[in-house]
């Protein structure tokens, strides 16, 4: 196959990157999404893009409820729908591992992993294709969260995670515009950007998508971020579940140092930062003077309420649960943080013992 010539600084001869995206593969991995799969599956159904150019790999991680179960009856009653239904097992369970069980035999001119927890608008796959026939090699478009189910405590939750204190200020997360950024969500690539690339970094479960992206920027591609391609994404339920995912990203943060320290960034290590300056006041207290905790205490609870009072008057559902996004905010920075420091002190001892 002739590699395309997409809109690449290292690549002359920009003509060819309009040509035709003829059939499309969407890779889906799954691990117990019972809830969501569905959903997502008639949004798949949904599309304005022609089924027959549609290739629908659907990866199931060893789920333990009825994921399987329904991609399985979503390919007996639609499989003709489509250029082809694939349900593959995922016997690695991490995602990394999964988006490689569908690019080892995904068929398309193009691939976008979509994640088994989100929702996209029927034109999501045509607005895809329409930009990368216009010159772009990978294209991708804002992402924000949705509550899911909707009640008042889980719209609290989403206005701390969509906020840029409580998530972070990585430039795609907000912009509208077109332009060109480090990484996205659901990206949708060319063929050729894949085998110049090569699979997912199967070491890391949860930086996958940063190491991926600088990977496809080293090769000389760029990422086109346009604001016509949509996507959201299904938002935690409780504060123990994004305790605990907000856990398991710094810890895998920490962890990537040792692995492909230059695909982060600097933000990626605020709440690490900001956990070492707590244990240094705590330090400073039992040593001198609690002074300067309470006054950085005082500053942070400032700044948690400021944002919060700010939250609730921007959000036309705000509700008596906002005022716990102070606490929303210090769960999601001190456990981020938290995991940072024990995934930096694993690289570490790995290190030392010579892994």
């Amino acid at each position: 196959m002739t590699p395309l010539s997409c809109e690449n600084d290292s690549v002359p001869n920009r003509a060819a990157a309009s040509a035709a995206v003829g059939a499309v593969s969407v890779g889906i991995v799954a691990l117990n999404e019972e809830p969501a799969l569905p959903s997502l599956l008639e949004d798949v159904l949904k599309q304005d893009f022609p089924h027959e150019r549609i290739e629908l790999l659907l990866a199931d991680s060893g789920s333990t409820d009825r994921t399987r179960a329904i991609m399985e009856r979503f390919a007996a009653e639609h499989g003709d729908e489509f250029f082809d239904v694939k349900v593959l097992n995922n016997p690695g369970r991490i995602a990394a591992a999964g988006i490689n069980v569908c690019l080892a035999v995904y068929s398309g001119d193009a691939f976008v992993r979509i994640d088994a927890h989100s929702t996209i608008p029927a034109g999501f796959i045509s607005s895809c294709v329409s930009v990368l026939e216009k010159g772009e090699c990978v294209v991708a478009g804002p992402r924000p969260t949705m509550a899911f189910p909707e009640t008042n405590w889980t719209n609290t939750l989403l206005v701390a995670e969509e906020s840029a204190f409580g998530s972070s200020v990585a430039d795609y997360r907000f912009r509208a515009e077109k332009s060109y950024v480090d990484s996205a969500f659901h990206a949708m690539m060319r063929r050729e950007v894949v085998e110049a690339v090569g699979l997912y970094d199967e070491r890391l479960p949860r930086t996958e998508d940063n190491d991926y992206f600088y990977r496809i920027r080293m090769a000389g591609y760029k990422i086109r971020f346009d604001g016509r391609i949509f996507s959201q994404q299904h938002a935690r339920a409780s504060l123990r579940r994004v305790a605990k995912q907000k856990y398991g990203n710094g810890y895998w943060v920490g962890r990537t140092l040792f692995i492909q320290p230059k695909c982060l960034k600097a933000y990626h290590f605020a709440p690490f930062v900001f956990v070492l300056g707590i244990l240094a006041l705590v330090i400073a207290g039992f040593a001198a003077s609690w002074i300067p905790f309470l006054a950085c205490g005082a500053a942070y609870l400032l700044i948690c309420v400021a944002l919060a009072v700010r939250a609730a008057v921007q959000s036309p559902k705000r509700c008596i649960a906002f005022a716990a996004l102070p606490v929303v905010f210090f769960t999601i920075h001190i456990t981020y943080g938290a995991g940072t420091c024990v995934g930096i002190a694993r690289g570490l001892f790995d290190r030392l013992r010579g892994r």
